[in-house]
Parts: structure tokens; sequence; C-alpha cells
């Protein structure tokens, strides 16, 4: 599965692997990938350090990159503090009813949320950013379309690729336009935040629209023959994220959510703007659905949701109350019914890839490989 991106990288299969874990992101690298952490939850610089620290101590010398989260353009004076102080406390007093409907615990006296959405926060991820330009990463990946001019231009002078995630053709050429490497187009099936084209479609289109950058094909790929499809669609590689949530490599702190996402199947997911106040699909839960009733006061916009829900995300968690917990996660969780390492993912994928090229090449009227 080799493509010309994926031999500029020095990888042997031009699979992009999304995820929140290091232990993931190292073992995808030495499975011949490019492992991509998301450094969205890293507020504080240490914990980032310390887990790229551990990368690259993991990966055997394999190439790797780094996702973050920030907006193209910069919002002076702002703190978390004046974000905090916008939010309606009608809102508020819909996350503790419903969470006192369900009888979720609170959290111990001096304990703070664990899950905060502030990477969106200029100041957080440009400190991100300080980090990871001392590691030897190879890409850095975008999930709110381009970055600000500046740090595309500090990771070309390091020789780091760029790449910026867009739902559309529109999106993908200002992309091309601010001097990204690399589009990721990512479908309506994929996990996180989406837009509203399907891959099949977006994709060629995407394709064309930035030719001749590379093009990584995201959402509603799970399986070798799924990334053949994507080939042939014209992306140089693929972007998986929800596919690594339930390896054995993956520390999701929660049996329940792990059983829960083995158990779903490709309907069992909404996109919904409850987790952060952008569409973003995630299993369907008690949660989704109570954000998503006309009758409720509706969500806010980002980033207020997701400040507003962060200590009730941490509760449900942390008590793993059933019915309200979920996590983002793509319709390609219907495919996901076991736990496997990601070797064993790995070899699924190169299988599914050569099994759908000789189906292909005999269609086509030639031969198979050996």
């Amino acid at each position: 599965m080799q493509t010309e991106l994926s031999k500029q990288l020095g990888i042997e299969h031009a699979i992009f692997g999304f995820t929140p874990f290091p232990a993931v992101a190292a073992a995808i690298s030495r499975a011949g990938g490019l492992g991509v952490l998301g450094a969205v939850r890293y507020t504080a610089p240490d914990d980032l350090r310390r887990d790229l620290d551990w990368i690259e101590a993991n990966v055997d010398g394999r190439p790797y990159g780094l996702d973050v989260v920030m907006p193209a353009k910069k919002v002076e004076g702002v703190s978390e503090a004046d974000v905090e102080a916008m939010i309606p406390e009608g809102h508020r007093q819909f996350v503790a009813d419903t969470l006192a409907k369900y009888g979720v615990p609170g959290l111990a006296e001096g304990e703070a949320a664990g899950w905060r959405i502030t990477g969106w926060m200029e100041e957080v991820a440009r400190t991100q950013l300080d980090v990871a330009f001392g590691y030897p990463i190879r890409l850095l990946a975008n999930a709110l379309g381009s970055p600000p001019a500046d740090v595309v231009r500090r990771a070309h002078e390091q020789g780091v690729l760029v790449a910026a995630l867009a739902g559309s053709a529109r999106h993908a050429r200002k992309h091309a336009a601010a001097g990204i490497d690399v589009v990721v187009a990512q479908g309506y099936e994929a996990g996180g935040h989406t837009g509203e084209i399907a891959s099949m479609v977006l994709t060629p289109e995407v394709v064309d629209a930035v030719d001749p950058l590379p093009v990584l094909a995201a959402g509603g790929v799970g399986s070798g023959q799924q990334v053949a499809a994507a080939l042939s669609l014209g992306a140089q590689g693929v972007w998986l994220g929800s596919l690594w949530l339930t390896v054995t490599e993956a520390d999701l702190h929660s049996t329940a959510v792990t059983r829960k996402l083995l158990a779903a199947g490709s309907g069992d997911t909404v996109r919904s703007r409850a987790l952060t106040g952008k569409p973003a699909r995630q299993l369907r839960t008690e949660w989704t659905d109570a954000w998503d009733d006309p009758h409720g006061p509706g969500t806010l916009p980002m980033p207020l949701q997701g400040l507003l829900v962060a200590e009730a995300v941490s509760r449900i968690q942390k008590y793993e109350v059933e019915p309200l917990l979920g996590t983002p996660v793509g319709q390609i969780v219907g495919r996901m019914n076991s736990e496997r390492s990601v070797q064993a993912v790995f070899d699924d994928l190169t299988r599914g890839f050569e099994h759908a090229v000789d189906r292909i090449n005999r269609i086509a009227g030639r031969s198979a490989r050996p």
C-alpha cells in the first residue's frame, strides 16, 4: 500500500492513524503506518513532552506526527474564564437536572474535571507546538482547517508537512491556497467533527479540487477493501481514527465504553453537537438524545458547549453511567467487533487490500498476483 506520499514520509503503508493514545500511535508507526498523536487533551506542556518522549523511545526510529486543534484566526484577549462567563444559567441547570435524573455522583471535593476542550484556545495550541517542534515529527495536522500562516511557515522551516481536514471541495481549495501540503477529505461517516458529504462523493471531489496535492480519505474506512477503494478514488492514503479505539494498546479507562463500542452497529452513531457545539459523530446515547430533544435548551456554539459539559462528561466517564456513556466514533464502529492488537489490524488491512486488488485485476482481465 505504497503511494508517492507514503514514500516521501518513509512509511511502508499509506495508512495514517489518528489516536489520543501514545501507545497506539507508536504501534501504528512500528506496524508501517504513520501514528499521529492527538494533542487536544494536553493542557500542560510537560504532559505532552512526557508522552512525546515515550513515543520517540518506542517507535523504533519510525516517523510519527501530531494533530492539534487551532483556529486559523487568532482571537486576542479572550481567556477561558471570559468564555465560561458567557454560558447561560439555564444551560447549566439543564446539565445538573440531566445528571440528577440518572443519579450521576459528583466529583470528590477538589477533584477537577479530567475532560476539557481547551486545546482550541490559541495559547494552549501554541504551547503544544512549542513542545512538538522540539521532536522529529514528520506531519502536523490541524482539525479545524488551515492553521495560522506563521505556524505553516514554522513547520515548513523544520521540514514538517502540514495537513488539514476538509469536509468539502471548497474547504480543500482554501487549504491549498494557505500552503497546506496534505488535505484530509473527511466524509460524513467519520467520527468526531464532520461535514455533510459522504466519503464516496467527497474524496474524488477533493482530489480534483487540489490536484496535485496529496489527499487522504477519512470516514467509512475500516477494511483493506475500503483502503483500495479510497486509493481508486485518487487518494494517496487513508486517515483512520475510530478503528484504533478497540485495539488492545488503547487506554479508554472504561471497560463499559469498550463494551458499548464492540456491541454497536453502524447505525448506532449520531451526528450531534452535544459534545463540543459543532456537529460531531459519536455513539448515540441518552445524553445525546437529551441535547437533541427539541424541548430542551439546545446546544451552545463551540467552545461554550465543550466547557459547559466538561465536568458532566468527566462524571459520566468516571462512574461509567452506561445510559449516558459514549465517545466520538464513526459509522465504521459496526466492523469493530473484537479487541485486536494494532499489528493484527494492519495484517487484516493489508490482506484485504491485496484481495481487493486481485479482484479488480481479474475483472480487468489481468493476471492476479502470484
